[in-house]
């Protein structure tokens, strides 16, 4: 591929671990296993559904194992039921749950739509998220005469899911100007026939019309649409039109359209999905069937209720400061984050393990407090971890006499004083186990126990101030998909308070929650002076707080639903000495039919060894649906300290692939030796904040097909109502947990150095006899800081500029100073060496340098032209092409020629 390889940083990138979903699947010979679908809490019992997932598989199977040439198939899937619908003697789950699952089947949000998609927001060859498939997809058969089969469209969002391919169509772009000055449908592969058509729709009724051309673009206008042929000679691709009854494979190097401008080409330079599939550790550890391979195996397991057990490490060095943190976080745990309904117990654990508290139904505030009235008050003894959870197991199997899918709090922050021997008892026990490493000397096996386990790690700092404890415990959640049960965490905040000084601060609480609203304060010594002012005026004093002096915690219960609006709380240090204050506002949804906004933070990857850039992502949302033009702040800290705050942008620019789709993100390159925890803060803004439509990943809805030369419609997609998207939010205040994550630093190597990031959305215009160019700014390192400067080349051939960056034409950028990572860059130039005129096609790439001669990996290919259209409407377009005619008068010509000589001799460079 030339310069267009990914550079070996990248390649590290690539096969390190990554926080999602899909890494719990499993590759067995040419079988995939532990596949697992949830059904949402939410979606009504109906039976079809599990009958119509299973027939979707079975076929899905076939058609993978056809498309990837024999060689994978679906061995083994399990069909996670919510605990809402009526038990028929299904399988108790182990590790699995609905947030954790790797496909799952839910209503959408405001109704928009039944399109399946995947959730993926990462490099070309990294796993996605989850697939999403609503219930009406699954149960409607008249969806498959607009996506196709059920199977083939499986296919198309597994590819999306295991191989991080993408799309080889754009919505946004649905044609281009090809090299032989011909508009194609944006499309691989180029095979596909059919025809364009102009879709008018009044009410139910649509009609198709003449296609009409932009004059700007010479392309076709926003309304025109390509109609395949409904038979058609070529096999490729599924990507593409999954839904075509000949098309059966992907896309690879004889077939691919590396001119399309679609998100496959974007993301994974201009390779064919194929080539990407052949690239995956699947492939390269496999070989192709000679037998064909059985059906799939399914079992079908369903929730439980939720049954917790802390283990607590109550040492000799959890004594002082530590055991009082562990208190208040364990506190607001149990007064205000674990769901009613719930079963609690308690260990502790020093040299032994001792059984505190027996399995306890959460139904009541009393249950609550009898919960807090066990937690430990003393810390003293060594460390030996599994005899804490050989109690906790214990405990655990009291309510069913197995630990299948109940789960662990193991918080500790001392190295075992033996050796660990119970990580196998642990994996095999079916429980989750979630850890917590408290401090720097936590012993390393907690993240094995984890991530093992299907189970949540956290790093929390060892610092009064720090809320990074209380974080920890508000993040583990119920996982079983109901987002109107989660606590909601709306504020953590932490400071070290001078003697007699103000500690003040602001939430703002949306209409999405606003019930179980508390707001709680800790301290160090002394309970502080306490002020909580509603957005109506109604001031909370110190006699409004239930205080629990011994753990030095105040929790003040906003009756009903808290009005919406900005709250402001000040605490003021009586003290005439220095101490820590945190103040932490949870809350759940107000309405159990409305979901709130959430937002969900981790890394790209778990471990470090600082060979390859972290990337730190956060999803905003409400339901499915992205919230954009949000205020994101990663806050990365090690733990000894040492802290990094990063602005996170969803501004299409590297390592975002797509701006405004509510994925906020930005390159963590000051690593660090050891433990790290990341925490996200999310501020709404009245009247800015919105939510949007997801756009990619999706199979694509097709208007209608061409049958015996006519047009036949497919019933029109429902429009997305912009009215719901524009309802106002509101101001808005979220902070989560995204866990923790481990660098490992070769301490005779040199401090990592990396390049800047690679340009994502280079766009190029011709306007005036001027080439306009536009991107976001790359930063110095990565997408940190400045570039040193920008190389831009150009030519007349796309394969040459994709094949051979440095062979195109030098663009003269010496006029041309970068600007801040994340700034919208333009540079306005005439190009000498290419004249302009009828029939002129550019094509545009660029990378930006740093200080240190390093170079980013070369940016998309960016096309401008100059193609005019003839001055009469064009025909309804048959077949593949639309092809267009170069006219014009003698005068016009002389114009143009006489115009472009001039700006050929103009020496002066524009920017902007």
């Amino acid at each position: 591929m030339g310069c267009f390889r990914l550079i070996s940083l990248l390649l590290v990138l690539h096969i390190a671990a990554v926080a999602s979903r899909s890494h719990n699947i499993r590759l067995e010979g040419n079988g995939y296993t532990n596949l697992v679908i949830a059904v949402n809490p939410g979606v009504p019992e109906d039976q079809n559904i599990i009958t119509k997932l299973q027939d979707m598989v079975k076929s899905a199977s076939d058609y993978l194992f056809s498309a990837t040439r024999h060689r994978f198939y679906f061995k083994e899937v399990k069909i996670l039921l919510p605990l809402t619908w009526a038990p028929v003697n299904y399988t108790k789950g182990r590790t699995e749950s609905y947030e954790k699952a790797n496909v799952i089947v839910a209503e959408p949000y405001l109704k928009h739509g039944d399109d399946p998609y995947t959730l993926q927001y990462d490099e070309c060859g990294q796993m996605g998220q989850y697939i999403h498939l609503t219930p009406k997809f699954l149960l409607d058969d008249t969806m498959i005469g607009v996506y196709g089969p059920r199977g083939k469209v499986f296919v198309h969002e597994w590819a999306h899911l295991r191989w991080g391919v993408y799309d080889e169509y754009n919505e946004q772009k649905p044609f281009y100007i090809s090299m032989d000055k011909k508009a194609e449908p944006t499309r691989c592969s180029k095979d596909i026939s059919g025809s364009t058509g102009a879709l008018s729709c009044k009410g139910s009724s649509c009609s198709v019309e003449t296609c009409t051309i932009d004059p700007a673009t010479s392309l076709p206008t926003e309304n025109c649409k390509f109609f395949p042929d409904k038979n058609q000679n070529t096999a490729t691709s599924l990507m593409f039109l999954q839904s075509l009854s000949s098309v059966t494979e992907f896309c690879a190097e004889t077939t691919h359209n590396s001119e399309a401008p679609n998100m496959q080409n974007k993301m994974c330079n201009y390779r064919s999905v194929w080539e990407v599939i052949r690239d995956s550790e699947d492939f390269k550890g496999s070989t192709s069937m000679t037998t064909i391979p059985p059906p799939p195996k399914f079992t079908l397991i369903q929730q439980s209720d939720r049954v917790v057990c802390f283990v607590l490490d109550v040492s000799g060095s959890m004594s002082g400061n530590r055991l009082k943190q562990l208190q208040q976080a364990a506190e607001i745990f149990l007064r205000q984050i674990i769901e009613e309904g719930s079963w609690v117990g308690i260990v502790t654990f020093s040299s032994v393990g001792n059984i505190v508290k027996e399995l306890t139904l959460i139904e009541s505030d009393a249950s609550r407090i009898a919960l807090v009235n066990k937690l430990p008050t003393t810390a003293n003894g060594g460390t030996e971890i599994c005899r804490g959870i050989d109690k906790g197991f214990e405990v655990l199997r009291k309510d069913d006499a197995k630990t299948d899918s109940d789960e662990i709090i193991l918080l500790t922050d001392g190295i075992n004083n033996t050796p660990v021997n119970c990580l196998a008892k642990v994996q095999e026990s079916g429980a989750i186990v979630h850890t917590i490493a408290f401090g720097e000397s936590a012993d390393k096996i907690l993240y094995n126990m984890s991530s093992d386990t299907g189970g949540l790690f956290f790093t929390a700092l060892d610092q009064v101030d720090s809320t990074s404890l209380i974080d920890a415990f508000a993040a583990i959640r119920t996982s079983d998909g109901n987002l109107t049960k989660q606590s909601i965490q709306l504020e953590s905040s932490g400071q070290k308070m001078k003697a007699k000084d103000w500690f003040n601060g602001t939430v703002s609480i949306d209409k999405s929650v606003g019930k179980d609203t508390f707001f709680v304060v800790t301290w160090e010594t002394t309970m502080p002076d306490m002020y909580v002012r509603s957005p109506g005026g109604q001031t909370y004093e110190n006699v409004n707080f239930t205080v629990e002096a011994s753990f030095g915690t105040a929790r003040l219960n906003i009756p009903g639903i808290a009005q919406t609006g900005a709250w402001t709380y000040s605490l003021y240090n009586t003290l005439t000495t220095i101490q820590s204050l945190t103040m932490t506002v949870t809350s759940r949804a107000a309405d159990a039919n409305v979901p709130p906004v959430t937002v969900n933070s981790h890394m790209n990857q778990d471990t470090s060894t600082g060979n390859a850039p972290m990337v730190v992502y956060a999803e905003v949302k409400q339901g499915f649906l992205p919230v954009v033009h949000a205020n994101v702040t990663a806050v990365i800290e090690t733990e000894t300290g040492i802290r990094t705050t990063l602005q996170l942008l969803d501004e299409g620019g590297a390592p975002d692939l797509v701006r405004n789709d509510g994925i906020y993100s930005r390159y963590f390159i000051n690593l660090q030796n050891g433990r790290h925890s990341l925490k996200v803060n999310v501020q709404g803004s009245n009247g800015t904040t919105r939510l949007a439509v997801r756009r990619q990943g999706r199979a694509m809805y097709i208007p209608g097909y061409v049958k015996d030369g006519k047009i036949e419609l497919n019933p029109e997609k429902p429009p997305v109502n912009e009215e719901d998207l524009q309802l106002n939010l509101g101001s808005f205040s979220r902070t989560t947990s995204g866990g923790g994550f481990t660098v490992t630093l070769d301490p005779n190597a040199q401090p990592p150095s990396f390049p800047p990031s690679r340009i994502t959305d280079l766009d190029a215009e011709l306007k005036d006899y001027k080439v306009f160019l536009s991107w976001t700014a790359p930063g110095e390192d990565f997408d940190q800081g400045t570039a040193e400067s920008y190389e831009i080349r150009m030519s007349t051939n796309f394969e040459e500029l994709r094949n051979n960056f440095s062979a195109g034409l030098h663009v003269n950028t010496q006029c041309l100073s970068p600007k801040l990572a994340g700034s919208k860059e333009t540079f306005i130039f005439s190009p000498k060496e290419i004249p302009i005129e009828n029939g002129t096609i550019i094509y545009f790439a660029a990378r930006a340098n740093d200080n240190q001669s390093l170079s980013a990996d070369v940016s998309n290919i960016a096309q401008a032209s100059m193609i005019m259209p003839p001055p009469t409407e064009i025909d309804s377009i048959n077949i593949t092409t639309i092809v267009l005619a170069v006219t014009g008068s003698v005068v016009a010509i002389c114009i143009i020629a006489s115009t472009t000589m001039c700006i050929l001799k103009r020496k002066k460079c524009f920017s902007a």
